[in-house]
């Protein structure tokens, strides 16, 4: 298959692009001729995500925006893509509280331009080509979306599940919800082989540190402060993004036409406990740094909630785990001792972000 990207150099995308290239082949048998990456490169990508497969031969680079109607028509045609998996967005919160109008050219009308040029390049596909026998199951457009745009969960309520009505209580997740609707209104007006996949909070490698996780590892390193929202109670439910690269591989692959999945990590935390979790990590595989030579009471400041902070996300994946047979390999345990000792081997990247070299500016204070 030749497989279209998009926002490949951010943190969930890398990560896929590196499963789609790496282990897909064992676990899905899927066989990728020529995988092409297309991203903006803003804030969040990052160029360097991507090093150790800039060197194979399938890999290929663009720079773009996903809005840009020529550019995504070229290089459907000129990569004869089978497959587009859609990652690219703008996803931080508290940025789309603050510039809400990036996020909806983003993730509305850049979700908008993809699915129009796919609809109009596979229309003009000649009936006798060698891209036309391909099965259903190989041309296939995979919108990736979030659990936010469910809205917020009280205490007792049941886990989102795909049927849950949308509810989004941010900028950034009406955005979201409306790339979801266009996604579904392609697959019913146009037959445009569509499937659609909503996640909860991942964690991993590659994270921008502006995200919980990695911000806090940084910070307990370091001995700094770490900020928690109000009274740290708000819930999420998370998810190794490597558990998430195979259920969206496999969404992708074997996923009905216009139908939704949703994939959880079935590990529903508060955020304190997450950050206790983290500190304890960060102390076991670093127990030279300054913050293990802090208790947890003295690196946690709670911070003045932010603005329409959801309480609680849950993720009901029951779905996907029936219907494709997919379930997380790790728990949470797991999965974030393997993402704090990556971000302790990984300083120079870190670093990189931090000082801005990565994309020829400085970035500030994260």
């Amino acid at each position: 298959m030749n497989l279209l990207v998009t926002g490949g150099a951010g943190f969930i995308g890398s990560n896929l692009i590196h499963y789609l290239l790496g282990d897909a082949a064992d676990d899905y048998a899927l066989s990728v001729s020529k995988l092409v990456n297309l991203d903006k490169l803003t804030y969040a990508g990052n160029p360097e995500n991507l090093a150790p497969v800039e060197k194979d031969p399938r890999y290929h680079f663009a720079h773009g925006d996903i809005t840009e109607a020529d550019l995504v028509a070229k290089l459907l045609r000129e990569h004869q893509i089978d497959g587009v998996l859609h990652l690219a967005a703008e996803s931080h919160v508290d940025r789309s509280i603050d510039n809400p109008e990036e996020f909806i050219q983003t993730n509305v009308v850049g979700t908008y331009t993809l699915l129009e040029q796919f609809r109009k390049y596979l229309n003009e596909l000649p009936a006798d080509s060698e891209a036309e026998s391909l099965s259903a199951a190989t041309r296939r457009f995979l919108h990736v979306s979030t659990d936010e745009v469910y809205g917020s969960l009280g205490p007792d309520d049941p886990a989102f599940s795909e049927t849950t009505p949308y509810s989004p209580n941010s900028p950034y997740s009406a955005a979201k919800a409306g790339s979801d609707h266009l996604a579904r209104a392609y697959v019913h007006t146009y037959q445009l082989p569509v499937v659609t996949t909503n996640c909860s909070n991942n964690y991993g490698p590659y994270q921008f540190p502006e995200k919980l996780i990695p911000l806090m590892i940084q910070k307990v390193v370091k001995g700094e402060a770490l900020p928690v929202y109000g009274d740290g109670s708000n819930v999420r439910d998370w998810l190794y993004v490597r558990d998430h690269c195979r259920g969206l591989t496999l969404a992708f692959l074997k996923g009905q036409v216009g139908e939704v999945y949703n994939i959880g990590g079935n590990c529903e935390m508060k955020n304190i406990d997450v950050v206790h979790g983290i500190i304890a990590a960060v102390q076991k595989l670093a127990p030279d740094c300054e913050g293990a030579k802090k208790s947890p009471e003295e690196l946690i400041s709670f911070v003045t909630d932010r603005p329409g902070h959801d309480r609680r996300y849950a993720i009901d994946c029951s779905k996907i785990e029936t219907e494709l047979n997919w379930s997380p390999l790790e728990n949470f345990q797991s999965g974030l001792e393997k993402t704090v000792q990556w971000y302790l081997d990984n300083d120079a990247w870190i670093q990189s972000i931090e000082s801005g070299s990565y994309q020829g500016q400085r970035l500030g204070t994260l």
